[in-house]
């Protein structure tokens, strides 16, 4: 199979705990795009989350917060937002529970308390800034993710009661709130339509669990060495870690580069 284009997560997948890449990471994707191959980033940051990173790498196309905010060479192509009905119930019930939220819009995210323990944690473990405060943000622009601020066993309290949303954790306070239906593999599927390229003829690179609908859509689905086990399934291929050479590894498995 000749394929035409790679999507890359970043958390775990391009950079490693210490947030990181890799200097043969950055060699490899070099590799890759001298050959002609797209390299674009699938992550469920939002583009404030990844600038940097993105210049560092070459990479001016992305499918940001977790498939709702789609740009193609800086230029916008697909947007999911939340509908504010849901907004404004999740306010409603996530403010009985104490429960604080993070709202992410394309350009800025605020948070609705001034001061939480959860939210520090969570956000400072992406090695960004923490958020400014503004509980009505959600009311003044799309919100295309938030953060919903509970522990595991505070899930329950939300799976039910919204069925027109998605949560995904990804940290032991934090879980991510999409829009139902909403995954990476969307906002891949509307760049993929507009670049004439078919599911089968892409690659997709992953390590955690809003990873499963991207590695399952594409064709040759890559799971990293440090993957949450939940995601081995729905991966053709495990290769090796972050730190270990795991997208080198990949790439060349996938005839992409030489090894």
């Amino acid at each position: 199979m000749s394929y035409k284009i790679v999507f890359f997560d970043i958390d775990g997948t391009l950079v490693n705990e210490q947030k990181l890449v890799p200097a043969d990471t950055v060699k490899a994707i070099k590799e890759l795009q001298e050959t002609g191959v797209e390299a674009v980033i699938a992550t469920g940051r939002a583009p404030y989350f990844f600038g940097p990173l993105a210049q560092e790498l070459g990479i001016n196309s992305f499918v940001s917060l977790n498939g709702a905010y789609v740009v193609y060479q800086g230029k916008p192509l697909y947007k999911n937002p939340i509908p504010r009905s849901s907004l404004e119930a999740l306010v409603a019930y996530s403010s009985e529970k104490n429960h604080s939220l993070v709202f992410e819009g394309s350009e800025a995210f605020f948070a609705n308390s001034e001061s939480h323990v959860f939210v520090e944690d969570s956000v400072l473990s992406l090695r960004v800034e923490l958020p400014g405060y503004d509980p009505d943000f959600w009311k003044k622009e799309d919100i295309y993710q938030v953060f919903l601020h509970c522990e595991a066993h505070e899930e329950h309290l939300y799976e039910p009661k919204f069925p027109d949303l998605k949560l995904i954790r990804w940290h032991e306070k934090a879980m991510d709130v999409l829009p139902a239906g909403g995954s990476k593999a969307k906002g891949i599927e509307a760049m993929l339509k507009m670049l004439g390229i078919q599911p089968h003829e892409a690659v997709a690179f992953g390590d955690g669990l809003n990873d499963k609908e991207m590695l399952e859509y594409v064709g040759l689905g890559i799971a990293m060495g440090n993957s949450h086990k939940e995601l081995l399934p729905f991966a053709d291929y495990v290769t090796a870690s972050v730190d270990e050479g795991g997208i080198r590894q990949g790439l060349h498995y996938a005839h992409l580069i030489h090894a």
